[in-house]
């Protein structure tokens, strides 16, 4: 069970096929991304998914629905996934057939979570008369507490259950329980591609076990250093593979895990193998890391094993930048982690891309740029009237965030936002970090 780390908490839902795990699922994130159907079983790969309620933000996990004592490989599986995200959760939702009524697998689930303790929360679902009805009463039995009833079809009642998950989950760390000067340094990528070597090189040690078996690395493993006066704890996490490949619960854990160090990392190093080329998959772990809001840092590893010649690195940029734009503003480093081959240059670039995600640009200077932007080009008129950009301020950092005040917020469309990226990025590049604009409307019209 996890104890709360300061880092995004784990909410795993769980249950028999067939109760509506993944349609409440859905309902918490706001979108239809775990299949819906009426036949049992059909979530099989698992789900995850960021969740933001009444100030809080937690890792939804959706899993497969457990069928206990079959020996079908399928449902040993599914079994073996449920339970490694249970061993990970800070809650666990049960979720069970207020219409069926208690059913002998919902006891024996039930038997399993009774050791967690206060973190479990009953969930009756199918309950579509709500506030009338009653029926989530007998889920009392299975000796967890009060059941919540719901209807996640329609969505009655999750407003109370996200409350009381969210009362459940470990306190949030205060400004004054991590060191600020420390830099958070998450090594990503697939499995296989030289994360563990190029951490050990880069520490002239074995801090993690390196192994031609993809996969090696299963939970994440700390290493601290300083460099140039500054504390950088490296974090290796198991490689991510495409959900549809993970075959096993270890493997399975070491994904939930994983995606909660890249939340709460500062940077983020992505190895790929430069001798097989950028993948999709290369690219989805990238994009997940920007949206989360980390720096980025792209290592394209394994360079000695590449027949190169003056313009090979940058025809290795341009084509990756072309499948993904936003690695426009992401650093290239070729190195190899067996060779020695600029092994310390992501160094230098993760003290430069910390230091980007921080900056801070005075209010002043973000009003100079706007100003200069609309007049180049205003937004389009919204209705017949002119759309202002009124008053411009940084709100945030890491990742720098910026509020823009405007008499039509809502009207500004997305192309003009992608015009003030550029702009923005013109002028002060943010190498390596994410950066966000948001609209607010002006009280003066």
């Amino acid at each position: 069970m996890n104890t709360g780390r300061g880092d995004l908490p784990v909410v795993a839902v769980v249950g028999r096929p067939n109760v509506g795990k993944s349609t409440l699922f859905n309902r918490f994130v706001g979108r239809r991304q775990a299949i819906v159907d009426d036949t049992p079983g059909v979530t099989r790969d698992r789900n995850f998914a960021r969740v933001f309620w009444n100030g809080r933000r937690f890792l939804a996990v959706d899993t497969g629905g457990m069928i206990e004592g079959s020996d079908e490989a399928m449902d040993r599986r599914v079994r073996e996934q449920a339970m490694a995200a249970m061993a990970e959760a800070d809650v666990i939702l049960l979720v069970v057939d207020a219409r069926v009524g208690p059913h002998p697998l919902d006891s024996s689930i039930a038997d399993l979570l009774r050791a967690q303790g206060d973190c479990v929360i009953v969930v009756a679902n199918k309950m579509d008369r709500l506030p009338d009805g009653d029926e989530h009463l007998d889920f009392w039995t299975l000796g967890l507490g009060e059941p919540e009833p719901v209807g996640a079809l329609g969505g009655g009642g999750t407003g109370d259950l996200l409350d009381r998950v969210v009362a459940l989950l470990p306190p949030e760390r205060g400004p004054g329980e991590s060191d600020e000067s420390e830099v958070r340094v998450a090594v990503i990528g697939k499995p296989n591609v030289g994360k563990s070597s190029l951490v050990n090189r880069l520490f002239g040690e074995e801090r993690s076990v390196v192994s031609e078996t993809p996969g090696t690395t299963r939970d994440p493993i700390d290493s601290a250093m300083t460099y140039h006066s500054r504390q950088l704890r490296f974090i290796d996490t198991a490689g991510l593979r495409r959900q549809s490949r993970i075959s096993d619960s270890l493997e399975y854990y070491s994904r939930i895990r994983t995606e909660r160090v890249v939340r709460r990392a500062d940077v983020c190093l992505l190895v790929v193998d430069a001798s097989d080329g950028i993948h999709v998959q290369d690219l989805k772990i990238a994009e997940s890391a920007w949206e989360a809001g980390s720096g980025l840092i792209l290592v394209a590893n394994k360079w000695d094993l590449v027949e190169r010649d003056t313009h090979t690195a940058p025809t290795f940029e341009r084509a990756a930048r072309q499948k993904a734009p936003f690695l426009t503003w992401v650093p290239f480093v070729f190195t190899s982690a067996v060779t020695g081959l600029r092994a310390r240059k992501p160094l230098d670039l993760v003290l430069e891309v910390a230091d980007e995600r921080q900056r801070r640009i005075p209010t002043a200077e973000v009003n100079r740029v706007v100003e200069k932007l609309y007049i180049r080009q205003p937004p389009p008129h919204h209705r017949g009237r002119p759309v202002r950009l009124k008053y411009a301020t940084q709100a945030d950092v890491a990742p720098p965030g910026f509020i823009v005040f405007s008499n039509y917020p809502k009207a500004v469309p997305d192309h003009y936002i992608r015009y003030m990226h550029n702009v923005f990025r013109e002028e002060w590049t943010f190498t390596g970090v994410p950066i966000r604009i948001r609209f607010r409307g002006s009280d003066d019209e």
